[in-house]
């Protein structure tokens, strides 16, 4: 018979020590685990097209590439089947709502007691949702823009966030290996879904949601 297949985790954090004492935390959630590090979003990114079968992604907010919560929607859009758990230092119960509007399956807090960690990864390799008793009490966004954002393709995200950082098309294009006409036709397409006139506009309402802003 053959043997079952692992249990892929990739754990996302730009610190190595915590990667590695995450690594000791999580050891025992599955019997067949399979771990990939990456320290920053290119990372983390390479490893899921890699292996895009990865049952789940324990995601730093504040790693290199990530701003404010553009990660976590890039990862959800790329790969809507692999589940993504926050894991932050912040224990804020507006971060950790929003972070469940863009798609997150659960949020640890990095101070949560290994065992609870063990349980709350187990609850979402099971298919549910996990997070501390009290901090997503608050009602999911009613702002149109998080569902606007959320139908962004990851191309689209990706100029997004370069425009957040105040590049232009030429540079767009030369990050992206692409010509300037398909930055264009991205960007146009941006304004259309977010329902803004302007690029200006654009990097204004992400800012709004803290999704061109440092985390």
């Amino acid at each position: 018979m053959d043997a079952p297949s692992p249990t892929r985790i990739l754990i996302a954090d730009d610190h190595p020590l915590f990667r590695g004492a995450l690594r000791e935390a999580i050891g025992g959630v599955a019997p067949n685990l399979a771990m990939v590090e990456a320290g920053s979003l290119e990372e983390a990114m390479r490893a899921l097209e890699t292996e895009p079968e990865t049952d789940l992604v324990l995601l730093d907010l504040a790693m290199p590439g990530m701003r404010g919560f553009s990660g976590l929607v890039l990862i959800r859009a790329a790969f809507p089947g692999v589940p993504a758990v926050v894991v932050s230092a912040s224990e804020d119960a507006a971060t950790v709502r929003r972070c469940l509007d863009f798609g997150a399956a659960g949020f640890l807090p990095k101070t949560l007691e290994l065992e609870r960690m063990r349980g709350a990864i187990r609850t979402v390799l099971e298919g549910g949702v996990w997070t501390p008793p009290g901090l997503a009490d608050q009602p999911a966004a009613s702002d149109p823009m998080v569902a606007r954002f959320a139908s962004l393709t990851p191309q689209q995200l990706k100029v997004l966030m370069m425009l957040s950082e105040g590049l232009l098309n030429k540079q767009i294009a030369y990050e992206l290996s692409v010509s300037e006409a398909t930055v264009k036709a991205h960007v146009s397409a941006i304004l259309t879904k977010l329902g803004v006139e302007s690029r200006t506009q654009a990097v204004i309402a992400a800012a709004k949601i803290d999704l061109g802003a440092e985390t």
